[in-house]
């Protein structure tokens, strides 16, 4: 594969991403297509150059057509209609759109484990993951929230313990810091690969850290 495709779909990201807010754009994708070459390499997936171009085409357009941002419905299918473009042989593609696919919290939630069996799945999901946690982590959900007008934190709002694929979709009166409790403190213990595992212990225990500090400011004790 060319290193003339990657920098079409680094093109393509940076005018898809145009516009969202800064918790999903194009400095995420980068640093999430990082890590997964990273992790990777960590995982022994080097070796195998197929391996290694499934993990940064997935990395790179995993956020595009993503449920949160979509503003027209053919985006959809702008990341199929690239690889089919840019002539990706039919296993390869099958693979990077079968990662994409299956890379959600909402999806791990309505308990699809969608291709357990691919070694570049859990490489190129435990790196989106890991973007999500740690000082970037708290970054972008507050960015997040503030784009949704979204409140900070309510002590009277609980945050919901069992959530469905559809509520979690439809994120129905919350607040940012409970999205805390919701899904980011649950990502260190869904890591599928060792290499992702050791990276979000130090990223998990700096967001324990933050929560304590911010409920006591809340409560004015500190």
């Amino acid at each position: 594969m060319a290193a003339k495709t990657m920098r079409k779909a680094e093109e393509l990201v940076e005018k898809a991403m145009k516009g969202n807010d800064a918790s999903h754009d194009a400095w995420h994708v980068w640093r999430v297509r990082d890590l997964a070459l990273s992790i990777a390499r960590e995982e022994g997936l080097s070796s195998n150059s197929d391996s290694m171009e499934i993990v940064e085409l997935a990395a790179l357009l995993h956020d595009i057509g993503d449920y949160k941002y979509i503003r027209d419905p053919s985006e959809e299918k702008l990341v199929e209609n690239f690889l089919d473009e840019e002539g990706i042989e039919e296993t390869k593609k099958t693979k990077i759109l079968t990662i994409i696919k299956g890379m959600g919290f909402k999806d791990e939630l309505a308990g699809v484990a969608l291709c357990e069996s691919l070694p570049e799945f859990g490489v190129v999901q435990d790196a989106d993951r890991l973007d999500a946690i740690g000082a970037i982590g708290i970054a972008r959900c507050f960015t997040f929230g503030g784009s949704r007008n979204r409140v900070l934190h309510d002590p009277e709002i609980k945050p919901r313990t069992e959530l469905t694929k559809e509520q979690y979709i439809k994120k129905e009166e919350q607040t940012t810091i409970n999205h805390f409790h919701e899904k980011l403190l649950k990502l260190k213990k869904l890591m599928k690969t060792e290499a992702g595992r050791r990276r979000a212990e130090k990223r998990h225990k700096f967001m324990e850290e933050y929560l304590k500090e911010f409920y006591e400011e809340w409560d004015g004790s500190t």
